[in-house]
């Protein structure tokens, strides 16, 4: 019988193997070591975040148990990486709420477009009962939510036009993640939408593969997306906040004392992300201002009007009662 390679689980084969051995040489110095991972550079507050977990954590059990953080997609896609939390390979990782969705799909709520008001109807729905029941829902699948990182709002950085209207996003192949909702609101706003991993935004943008992306402001700035696109438009169509999952097969590990130091340190990591990525993005706008981007804020009302059949398409199912909930707060 014929087999058929597939390159992209040999890569996470590979991935396996040497999280075990970076594990054992780890575990002869540590008591117990939690490996995370996540794509995004160094100098997000996310990954920041994270080191200011490590720390807490290590205080509260004072050295018994440590973090070892793997940035800048070290381990994979975000994709990769909740197949490897899922087997048990890794402890903890980062992703985005819209990938997550392909795992657990209530979590597809936070991709529609236009759903939160403001930054403050978003949080209020994340620090409460909504926010918290939908980390647990991925529990059936290996993957128990901890916490939700800032991840702002998304809207559009192109590189020839400006987009002040929904068709004048006609025929641009727009990036965006591998997100069912993500996909058919740009679709619907007339652009073409394009999945592509983030680690391949920049070339593809460099080499004219899309015409733009999608994306909160900061990771503009981060990642030199204006290095090729000149026109950043802030319609805030979605935001998908970024989540911190743990493996169940690493939470039933851990008994009631270390859980509850897992959980008061990444308490205090939120607050210290959310302050980060507030400082950045104030700054952010000045600084790619200074590069030669334009910036522009379209009325959302035409933006809202071209994508509202995703609303009543969704009525009667679990994404649409959570939306309900969510809009009615």
């Amino acid at each position: 019988m014929m087999k058929i390679f597939n390159s992209r689980y040999f890569f996470l084969v590979l991935s396996i193997t040497w999280l075990m051995l970076v594990t054992n040489c780890d575990n002869s110095r540590s008591s117990r070591l939690l490996r995370i991972g996540h794509v995004l550079d160094i100098n997000s507050p996310v990954h920041k975040a994270m080191i200011y977990f490590g720390e807490r954590l290590e205080s509260y059990s004072d050295g018994s148990i440590k973090l070892k953080v793997y940035p800048s997609s070290q381990l994979g896609n975000e994709r990769e990486i909740l197949e490897l939390l899922q087997l048990g390979s890794l402890d903890i990782a980062k992703v985005s709420s819209a990938v997550l969705e392909n795992f657990v799909p209530e979590m597809g709520v936070f991709s529609l477009p236009y759903l939160f008001r403001d930054s403050k109807h978003l949080w209020q729905c994340l620090n409460g009962s909504i926010g918290k029941d939908l980390l647990l829902k991925g529990e059936k699948f290996w993957l128990r939510g901890l916490c939700y990182y800032d991840a702002g709002f998304r809207s559009f950085f192109l590189k020839n036009k400006a987009v002040e209207i929904p068709e004048d996003l006609r025929g641009l192949k727009i990036r965006v993640m591998r997100s069912n909702l993500q996909i058919r609101t740009i679709n619907m706003l007339g652009g073409n939408a394009t999945p592509l991993a983030f680690g391949e935004l920049y070339s593809a943008l460099q080499q004219g593969v899309v015409d733009g992306a999608e994306g909160n402001p900061p990771t503009f700035y981060q990642k030199r997306f204006y290095d090729h696109c000149k026109y950043l438009v802030l319609d805030e169509h979605s935001s998908p906040p970024d989540v911190l999952l743990i493996s169940t097969h690493t939470w039933v590990k851990l008994n009631e004392r270390e859980r509850a130091w897992v959980e008061k340190a990444i308490e205090e990591s939120v607050v210290y992300q959310r302050k980060l990525w507030n400082q950045m993005t104030l700054m952010v706008y000045e600084e790619v201002e200074k590069s030669g981007v334009e910036i522009f804020k379209p009325e959302k009302k035409r933006f809202l009007n071209k994508v509202h059949p995703i609303y009543n398409d969704l009525k009667s199912t679990i994404i649409g009662e959570i939306a309900k909930r969510i809009q009615n707060l």
